[in-house]
């Protein structure tokens, strides 16, 4: 048998329900995995063994006593760290949230609790979610499993690259304009991010609340799959949840792209992409048609605008968001002389550089005068692009791009260039803007041997469609290879 932390999640699942091995193997081996990883990668900011193998004797004794969690029962998953987790630290990957415990836990979380999964803890990301590279988050950056010298993405990369090195089997992630899908692509792995309103935000750690949603890392389609069933469903506690039933999704795995129109769209395909990912793309289009959809070029003129609209829209929801955090309630306090210079001071030293930059943009573009040159002028962008897709979807069933313009690029290279940094969501922002789901799947290495991610778009509550072809996409490109880092062979330098 290989090793328990290679395995998928199905596998591992099969393998506990005829009682080949217990959820606290399992658990136990991908503990032992991220003893051997995390000097490398720093996935983690709280790793719970204590906590994972008591979790995991639970689950152990439930599945004995009869009862039966479902796909996820017993499977060690990694929670993102702006998804609040009642009696564990929860900090957003920032300083002023340094020491917070919440006193409850997101829905989510309850959700794979109630299904008796082993939570292992809470992974790194950029400082609430704002960022493409896990390089600003204040408790240091994460590293790519396949080069630790690079990027895993961002702003999930923390679960990214965990599920990718197996120091855990799946994860959550949350997604505003491309934080599931471009980490997912530069770690090898699969990322979903679902449609709007389809999994509960309630305990997620808002940054833009328009755009913001909770999604799956796995290492196959058909664990991402299961589970964003796990967590999908309507919740009292969310006032956008959906409140009708969750897509069919796993039961399209099987049923191939026979028949199916697919959309590549333009302009996410030219200029800005790297040549190779490029070719890889295009590799995989032919591939499609040879299994029997009919791929085409579609265009959506407005993507062209997305990213400007997006660094307006999304800034000025995180400058609303973010003004909770006042040094009053909770988290961090830095004593001044009245409360003005309190606040000052707090935010000053418990906000890193890119999120005082956007606090900053979005307060700027939602005050007296600038509103509507703005702000305003971002949401009809918006909207045309959500028209885009509404126009394209009456002629194809998904539309696909590469996820990310390039592949994992080194650490420190974008750090002091802001603009190039925002290039790096330049495929993914324009599906959060419409609210529609997308996914990426691994599809080839480049000749550096890093990952190559193939995205794939469907409207919105059709799941199911995205899930159909990126099952068939992962049939084809039988991308197998895993990084160096997760070999048990390998040693802390």
């Amino acid at each position: 048998m290989s090793d328990l932390a290679d395995l998928a999640v199905r596998e591992a699942a099969s393998l506990m329900r005829r009682g080949d091995v217990s959820s606290l193997e399992i658990t136990n081996a991908v503990i032992d995995r991220a003893g051997v990883t995390e000097s490398h990668l720093h996935a983690y900011l709280t790793f719970n063994q204590d906590a994972a193998r008591a979790a995991a004797g639970e689950a152990d004794a439930a599945r004995a006593a009869g009862r039966n969690g479902g796909l996820f029962h017993g499977i060690p998953i990694a929670l993102k760290d702006n998804l609040t987790t009642r009696g564990t630290e929860t900090t957003a990957g920032s300083k002023i949230l340094s020491g917070y415990v919440p006193p409850y836990s997101a829905t989510v979380v309850n959700r794979l609790r109630d299904r008796y999964a082993v939570i292992l803890g809470k992974t790194n990301l950029d400082e609430f979610a704002m960022g493409s590279s896990t390089e600003n988050s204040a408790y240091g950056p994460t590293r790519n499993p396949w080069d630790t010298e690079r990027v895993p993405g961002g702003s999930s990369g923390g679960s990214a690259a965990a599920v990718a090195v197996g120091s855990a089997l799946a994860a959550l992630g949350s997604d505003t304009g491309g934080s599931i899908r471009q980490p997912a692509s530069l770690c090898g792995i699969v990322g979903v991010k679902p449609t709007y309103g389809l999994v509960s935000r309630y305990g997620l750690i808002a940054f833009a609340s328009s755009l913001d949603q909770i999604g799956p890392f796995a290492r196959t389609v058909g664990d991402a799959a299961g589970l964003l069933e796990a967590i999908a469903g309507h919740d009292i506690h969310d006032a956008t949840s959906y409140r009708g039933d969750v897509p069919p999704i796993s039961t399209a795995l099987q049923t191939g792209v026979a028949g199916m129109k697919i959309g590549v769209v333009k302009e996410l395909s030219g200029d800005g992409i790297d040549h190779e990912v490029a070719a890889a793309c295009r590799a995989m289009y032919s591939k499609l048609e040879t299994a029997g959809a009919r791929v085409t070029e579609v265009s959506l003129p407005a993507s062209e605008t997305a990213l400007s609209a997006y660094y307006l829209i999304a800034p000025a929801e995180a400058s609303a968001n973010l003004a909770r955090f006042d040094g009053v309630r909770y988290g961090l306090r830095v004593d001044g002389d009245t409360t003005e210079e309190m606040m000052a001071r707090t935010r000053a030293e418990g906000f890193g550089p890119e999120v005082a930059r956007r606090i900053l943009l979005g307060t700027y573009a939602l005050s007296a005068g600038y509103y509507d040159a703005f702000y305003g002028q971002a949401q009809k962008v918006r909207t045309l692009v959500r028209r885009d897709f509404e126009a394209a979807y009456e002629d194809v069933d998904v539309l696909v791009s590469p996820t990310s313009p390039t592949t994992a690029f080194p650490i420190g290279e974008r750090i002091a260039d802001p603009l190039s940094m925002y290039y790096a969501d330049v495929c993914t922002i324009a599906s959060n803007l419409a609210g529609d789901p997308s996914g990426s799947v691994p599809i080839s290495l480049d000749s550096a041997g890093l990952p190559i991610g193939l995205q794939i778009m469907a409207p919105a509550l059709h799941e199911e469609q995205l899930f159909r072809v990126a099952a068939e996409v992962e049939r084809l490109a039988e991308f197998r290879q895993r990084p160096e880092l997760a070999t048990s062979e390998v040693r802390p330098a």
